[in-house]
Formats: C-alpha cells, structure tokens, sequence
C-alpha cells in the first residue's frame, strides 16, 4: 500500500460488492487495478487463475501485465488473466468452439475482409455503396441485436438493405467456418444466454474482474461482463465518463449510470489527484468539461504547483499555424534545451498533420506520426496472413480469393466466379469445390490444370503443418510462390521491394518467436488467431524510444502525456466538428479536447486559424466555443501579450548562456 493515497488504498481494498472507481485523468488508475490485483493474491481472496483484469487494447494489457509482474512473485502471478474483451472473448470461442457451431480452426476476419465480403453481397443486391452499411451491421452487433430484430426494427432505406445484408453476411462468414471482431464478443454472449453451465464454468474459472476505460464498453461487452460477474457482481470497474470519446464506436458512457442500476449495492470511489499536470492545466479541463451533465461530479487537483497560463495562439491561416509551433518547438528546445520527445502536436483530424509533418522535415526535426497504416493493413503482409490462414483453415474462402492470383496464376475471374456457384450449390468452401469433379467439367481443361497444381501444393502444405514446425511452413510457402521475385517485378523501385520484403521476413520472425514462446506447443492455427488479434505497431513501439516530437489525433492521445502540448486547430467546425452539432455530440466534442488539454505536464499552447481553405477558397473561421468555456486568469493570448523590457533582457540572458552550453558540448 506505500505511496497510495487514502482513495487509492479504499479502492484496492474495497471487496464484498461491486465497485466503481472514478478515475480522472492522470490520477494513477493503472496502479490501482494491479495494486489490487497483487493484495487480493497475497490476501488469499483469490488465487491468480482466478482473476481477469480486461482492456481495450494489447498496449494498455501488456502494460498492466507488465506492472503487475513486478508487484507478484512468478508463482504468485502464475495463470492470471490480463487481456483485451477480444482476446478474452476469443479464448472461451477456442474452448466452446463446437458448442457454438464452428470447427476448432475458424478463421478471424479484419475489418478489410469484412468489407470485401458485404462489398460482394452489396454488389448481388445492386447497391453500389457498402461501407455505410457495414457500419450498421456493426452497431447492431456491438448493441446485441441480432439479424431476426434488426429486421423488425430496421427503418430507414439504408437499415433495411443493412438488415438484408445482415443476414446474408452471418450466413456466408458461419459457411466459411469464420467470425469477425464484433463476434468476439457476440458469441461468448450468446453462448452464456444460452447454455448456463458454460456461463457456470466461466464464471468459477474467472471469479474476480477488473475492467479498465469502462467508460468506453459497448452494449455488447457490458453484457458480457454482467453475465460473467454473476449474481455476485465481484467486479471492480474503473474508468472515467468525462474521458468517453469513443461513441462512433459503439461505446457508451451511460454504462456508468446503469452500473449502479443493476447493482444497488455498488460503492463508488474518486480518484480526483492527479500526478501529471500543473494546477492552471487542471482548473481549466475542470472548468471546461464542466459544461457537460454528470451522473458524477469530480473536480481533478494536484500539488504539483500553479504552472503557466495556457497559451492561446492565433494565427492567420493553417500554414501560419504550423510556422509558429515548429518556431516555438525549435525556441524551447535551444532556449530550454528541451528534448523533441518532450513535444507532442494534437488534432482533430488526420489531414491536420501534412503541413506540420512538411516544415518539421524541412527544420531537420525528427517526429513520428501515431495511427498511420497499421502493419496488418500492408497488402504484403495480408498476402502471407492469407496464405498462413488458409493453410489453418482450408474452408476460409476470404484468405483462398485473396491468394488464388497472389501472385498471378492465370486463374482467370470466370473460371473463379464459376467456382464460387458451384461451390454455392454445394455449400460447401471454395477450396473443397475447386478439387470436385463436377467443377472441372464445368471448366476448360487448361483451367483445371491450374486449379489442381494449386490445390494439390496447398494440400501438401495442410498435411506439413500438422506436425512440421510453423516458421518452417511461413518460409515454405514464402519461397514456393516465389514471393520475392513477385515484389521485384510489381513495385516500382527496388527499394519499395525490399522494404516490403522486410514486413514480409518481420511475419517468419513473429511466428518463430511465437512458436518458441508457446514452448513449441501452438499450432499454425493457434498462432494465427493470436496474430489476427494484435496489431503489431503496438508492438513495435515497444522498441527504444526515439527523440521526436509525436503527431497524433486526439483520440490516438488518450492515456498519454508529454511536458509540452500543442493542440492546434481549435476552431468551430474542426473541434467541435462540423458533424457535431446536435447537444449529445457536442458533449463528445468537449470531451475529446478535455482529453487533449489534460495530456499537457507543464505547458499547453492551444492555436487556431483566422481563415482556413474550404473547397478551394479561403473562409474566414470562428474561434472554438470552447476557448470561451476555459477560465480567462488561466490564458494568456499572444496577441493581447506585454512583453516588458526586463523579460526581453531575461530571455536574450537564457538564449547566450544555453548558446555556451551548447558550444561548450
């Protein structure tokens, strides 16, 4: 218990009902959940194998398993669960497979392969336009509804050709012996619901939960975590409603208020100390976020000093903007000797970044950007994934369309649009019609040789993987389709070629480690359905952290923070955005620029632009309305700034002596 504070310690000690911690921002909540974890274990509540703590994403999980193998002994730690809801909801799927109607070695679609499933279906149903609608099926399944209600409840044009979709969709993904992301939780649910001995089982296995960013659990995962918590409701849920940015995700904030709905005796306890920021950054995010109804109220403090006022920047136009917080970046770093890393640009939007990623290059500042092209969205990468799945999963026929003509076998799209009839017919996968006879006299002779060179090498690979080690397999199949030549020949520099290549060998040298991890007891489908659910930038960034400043959007922000923060754009239809208007969004909107103000340690700069380009032509723009809801005594604005005669001299002293340190290095 040293260095809690009392709440702190209430919260890590509290058992015998339900619990929700109200954890502010940079109030130390990571550190309760596995402080918790570690007194129950040595307190005798509960053994290890007993408890699941549950995030959102693989970053967030290994940090918590990380923290908490430092509190515990290897024994003490042994068979705790720390996961994501997906993970979690993957692993009781693996175990309650045929219960559900799957064969042990379903597939697991990302959201790429999705789309291109309800794509082909849309096109069947002429409708031109997918997307849109895939976002529907989505909600539905984050809301628990299944294909038979969204029928019944389906309204408009666009609900009711999703609600056709829908249908469709389950059906082909459940013939192709596959699930995607949203049925990770889908399934466990509806599995409980139905089949009370296995929510029995899960339910003694996980006696203890712990739920971190509770605010942003959906429907579905609040479900889920109620059936898995029982009667007895022995959950801790922590999380924090003002920090709820994810609603376009299906997450939903009043899953807070309908905790103490469910659970009469819930004990609620705040965390209001924050260890991050100066007291001006707090009383301001206090002051604005204010403006939103609570269920709850909290008010964030800190001893760690007043700090600077919070600087307002206006600028004339976008590239002015990014003039004067490249300027200031380089300012602080020889005025202060500041680190790059020390400096992080937020924004509304993605397309923000362009012009601050241009004149950082051209000042020779280096910086990364977060939430770029993830690894597993690479089509190399996809390629081999596909290859690796369907060799998992033969009746995976997302993974077979994908690598038929990966690269080119001159299978022509006739010859596969009659396979993919055929196979309907049959109902039965892609991969098993292509090796009928009642295909191959469908088709031409050169046709069907083709189709059974491929098919006869794919089945030698199937038999391999039973025993053969899995790296040996990834490299197999990346030299049998002579995958390198393939990139020299379709990319446009050698150099391109090479660096794909490099993701390509980065998949061979995941698996191996993987396999060896696993103490060579996964299997190539055991190791692929751990591959489909973590995204590798989490992993890599992991590695040795670089001196550059981050460029990232508010809602990749969140749970991190740096001494200086730039949030710039704040102008009326960036943040709060134009999409914004009605009062539930705009609750949103001012929660995401809480969440960017409360990143900020020591310095905040806020900036906007006077005009900003829209479809071509300059418009004037209106400052944010949230620059309005700030406390004035906490903002100094650049242009209403005296600078007196001392504070010039103070400044041209800091600039010479950092000059002759600099020179004196």
């Amino acid at each position: 218990m040293q260095g809690l504070n009392p709440e702190q310690q209430a919260a890590v000690t509290h058992l015998g009902s339900p619990l929700l911690v109200l954890a502010g921002a940079g109030s130390g909540k990571t550190r309760v959940i596995t402080q918790k974890i570690a007194w129950m274990i040595r307190k005798g509540v509960h053994s290890a194998d007993q408890i699941a703590a549950i995030t959102f994403t693989n970053k967030a999980a290994r940090e918590m398993r990380e923290r908490a193998s430092q509190l515990l002994t290897k024994e003490e730690a042994k068979g705790l669960t720390v996961s994501t809801f997906h993970t979690l909801g993957l692993n009781i799927i693996k175990r309650e497979a045929k219960r559900l109607g799957y064969k042990n070695n379903f597939s697991i679609l990302d959201a790429q392969d999705s789309a291109a499933i309800l794509k082909e279906l849309a096109h069947k149903e002429d409708v031109e336009e997918a997307e849109n609608l895939r976002w529907i099926i989505s909600r539905w399944k984050n809301d628990f509804i299944s294909v038979e209600q969204a029928t019944l409840q389906a309204n408009t044009t666009d609900e009711k050709l999703a609600a056709i979709l829908y249908e469709k969709y389950q059906r082909q993904i459940k013939a192709y012996n596959a699930v995607d992301f949203d049925d990770l939780i889908v399934l466990p649910v509806r599995l409980f619901e139905q089949h009370p001995d296995a929510l029995q089982f899960w339910q003694n296995k996980l006696r203890y939960l712990l739920i971190d960013e509770y605010q942003d659990t959906n429907a579905c995962q609040y479900r889920f975590i109620r059936l898995l918590s029982g009667i007895r409701g022995a959950l801790t849920a922590v999380g924090d409603d003002d920090q709820s940015i994810y609603a376009w995700r299906g997450a939903r904030p009043e899953n807070i208020a309908q905790l103490q709905k469910d659970y009469p005796m819930l004990k609620v306890v705040k965390l209001e100390q924050n260890y991050r920021s100066t007291a001006r950054i707090l009383q301001s995010a206090n002051k604005l976020i204010g403006n939103n109804p609570h269920l709850f109220e909290k008010n964030l403090w800190s001893t760690l000093g007043e700090g600077d006022p919070i600087r307002i920047m206006p600028c004339r136009n976008p590239e002015h903007e990014a003039e004067k917080v490249v300027s200031e970046i380089l300012k602080a770093r020889f005025r202060d000797r500041a680190a790059f890393k020390d400096f992080a640009i937020l924004y509304r939007g993605n397309h923000q970044s362009r012009l601050f990623e241009k004149l950082l290059r051209e000042n020779n500042i280096t910086y990364k950007i977060s939430g770029g092209t993830s690894f597993f969205e690479r089509a190399e990468v996809k390629d081999i994934l596909a290859y690796l799945r369907l060799i998992a999963n033969p009746d995976d026929d997302a993974a077979f369309l994908r690598i038929i003509n990966t690269p080119k076998r001159e299978i022509g799209t006739s010859t596969l649009e009659k396979l993919g009839e055929y196979a309907h017919e049959r109902h039965t996968s892609l991969f098993n019609a292509a090796q009928e006879l009642g295909f191959a006299q469908r088709i031409s002779a050169k046709a069907t040789q083709r189709i059974e060179t491929f098919c006869f090498w794919l089945h030698e690979l199937i038999r391999a993987a039973d025993s053969a080690d899995p790296t040996k397999i990834v490299q197999q199949v990346i030299t049998d389709i002579g995958y390198d030549d393939w990139m020299k020949n379709t990319c446009n520099t050698p150099k391109q070629a090479e660096a794909r290549m490099k993701n390509v060998w980065e998949i061979v040298d995941w698996v191996r480690k993987l396999h060896d991890d696993g103490a060579g007891k996964e299997t190539l489908s055991d190791i692929i359905a751990h591959m489909s659910l973590v995204d590798m930038l989490e992993r890599n960034s992991e590695e040795k952290e670089q001196d550059a400043v981050s460029l990232m959007t508010l809602h990749g922000a969140k749970g991190l923070e740096f001494p200086s923060v730039f949030l710039i754009g704040m102008e009326e239809e960036l943040l709060p955005h134009a999409n914004s208007v009605d009062e539930h969004s705009i609750q949103e909107e001012r929660r995401l620029a809480y969440v960017g103000i409360t990143r900020a340690q020591k310095n905040l700069t806020i900036s906007y632009a006077k005009t900003r380009s829209r479809y071509g032509e300059a418009s004037i723009v209106e400052p944010s309305r949230f620059l309005d809801e700030l406390p004035p005594e906490h903002l100094e604005w650049e242009d209403k700034k005296v600078i007196t005669p001392e504070q010039r001299q103070e400044t041209a002293r800091a600039y010479v002596s950092n000059l002759q340190a600099l020179l004196g290095d």
